[in-house]
């Protein structure tokens, strides 16, 4: 095994391999029933989603070229081709950064993943919820494997990983669904990871990179449809020394690890170490949150008492979201540490309400953004990308005193998993402005029961509101 026309390929064939023959007999319960919180979670972002500005403009760019009607998109009115729609629908469910990631993986896996799978059932009502929960599962468990052998030195290159590592996910996903052969799966692995791509500067104020995941998804759909075909890709994608996904991105042929990408697959669930969101905002600004919310429980405090706040963490968050403030649009404003911080304490919560259009702009917020600084701890740095998010705050108050907290992950965390009443209320929460309250109850029951729905349209129409 590991040999394709020659090519030496273990872990592109043995990804291959896992997906086409991945069931779901040998899952755990435990792993079944976290996946159905996570596509819950995942489908109430994309419904919020749907009314945001920058969807507006994708699906009115994308409605003037496609006029075809066969898949729908999370409450939305539109009807495109299953290319466009899992474009879109990714687009809706990391909109607004509400919704999953895998932090040592750095990846936003249910917006890759979800979209295609909504395509391809809509295609073909035979789909049905036990063959959509297996393939989500596929998929959910290959993107954050590739994050964990690109290690968090990808993102600090410059590289979005949910552009980049996410098309892994969604072409993982889709082949299982659309019931590949090992042979295809390897191609539409390399069809998919020749079509990587994003650029961290995007998260500078840019519509482009709510777009990230779903351009992922549509990738991953579009090499598992062209493999399915006959239609051949790089059959060694990620073991190749020159022009590789690996060597490529990495700039080297030593700064990965290729035994992340098989390591425990099929026994150790990747999909366990998926962490929610109850902020709107970038996760790594969670910790930094929870730890002044734990210094308040002991000394309350508001934006007038205090000199200075002084966050130490990793470099990838000193450069992913450490930098001043510049008012260039919601998504540096969501991304940004110092103006999300500035938020907690003037607005008292960092949710959907707190990121208005004119927040970007509010010379309080920016003002206070300034007594916020982000620094360099070389000691969390070492310790690696499992602890990417962790934090030391401290805050010096007016009176001189200091008070400090560490926080090494933040609530929802895979270390700190919400509950099933925690993830409804914030699906229910999101979807309220979409759908009604009778229609959002329908959606969590047939979630958390999947594998009775005979075909996934049933869910999908009732998404579409």
């Amino acid at each position: 095994m590991g040999l394709a026309g020659g090519v030496y390929n273990p872990y592109s064939m043995g990804i291959a391999n896992f997906v086409s023959k991945f069931e779901l007999s040998s899952v755990p319960h435990e792993v079944k029933h976290r996946a159905k919180l996570l596509f819950l979670d995942s489908i109430g972002c994309g419904l919020y989603g749907a009314s945001l500005e920058w969807t507006k403009k994708l699906v009115a760019a994308i409605t003037k070229i496609d006029q075809t009607k066969h898949c729908s998109l999370l409450a939305g009115l539109e009807r495109m081709g299953p290319l466009h729609a899992a474009l879109v629908n990714g687009t809706q469910i990391q909109g607004f950064e509400l919704d999953d990631v895998h932090r040592k993986g750095v990846l936003h896996v249910g917006a890759v993943t979800l979209p295609p799978l909504f395509s391809l059932a809509e295609l073909n009502p035979k789909i049905s919820g036990n063959d959509f929960l297996r393939a989500a599962i596929a998929g959910y468990e290959i993107g954050p494997r590739v994050g964990l052998c690109m290690g968090q030195e990808h993102i600090g290159q410059g590289w979005h990983s949910g552009a980049t590592v996410g098309v892994f996910s969604a072409v993982a996903g889709a082949s299982n669904l659309l019931e590949l052969t090992p042979e295809e799966t390897l191609h539409a692995i390399g069809i998919a990871g020749t079509q990587s791509s994003g650029l961290m500067a995007a998260q500078f104020g840019a519509m482009v990179k709510r777009m990230h995941a779903g351009k992922s998804a549509h990738s991953g759909l579009l090499a598992a449809l062209l493999a399915k075909e006959g239609f051949t890709g790089i059959v060694d994608v990620f073991e190749a020394p020159y022009g590789g996904f690996c060597s490529t991105f990495s700039r080297s042929q030593d700064r990965f690890d290729l035994k992340q990408l098989i390591a425990g697959l099929g026994k150790e669930y990747q999909l366990m170490n998926i962490a929610l969101k109850f902020y709107s905002c970038v996760g790594s600004n969670h910790t930094t949150l929870d730890a002044i919310k734990d210094i308040q429980k002991r000394r309350p405090f508001s934006k007038s008492d205090f000199k200075e706040i002084r966050v130490f963490g990793s470099q990838v968050t000193v450069d992913h979201v450490g930098w001043d403030y510049r008012p260039e649009g919601l998504t540096s404003a969501q991304l940004n540490l110092p103006f999300c911080v500035a938020t907690l304490l003037i607005e008292g919560d960092v949710f959907v309400e707190q990121f208005t259009t004119d927040c970007v702009t509010d010379p309080e917020r920016i003002e206070l953004s300034r007594k916020i600084k982000v620094f360099h701890d070389p000691d969390i740095t070492k310790r690696g990308s499992g602890y990417r998010h962790m934090v030391r705050v401290e805050v010096e108050f007016e009176d001189g005193d200091v008070e400090s907290e560490t926080r090494e992950y933040p609530r929802g965390s895979e270390y700190d998993f919400a509950s099933d009443e925690e993830i409804i209320r914030k699906f229910k929460t999101l979807a309220k402005s979409s759908l009604s309250a009778k229609s959002a109850d329908k959606i969590v029951d047939m979630i958390l029961n999947v594998e009775a729905l005979d075909s996934m349209k049933m869910l999908l129409t009732e998404m579409s509101g």
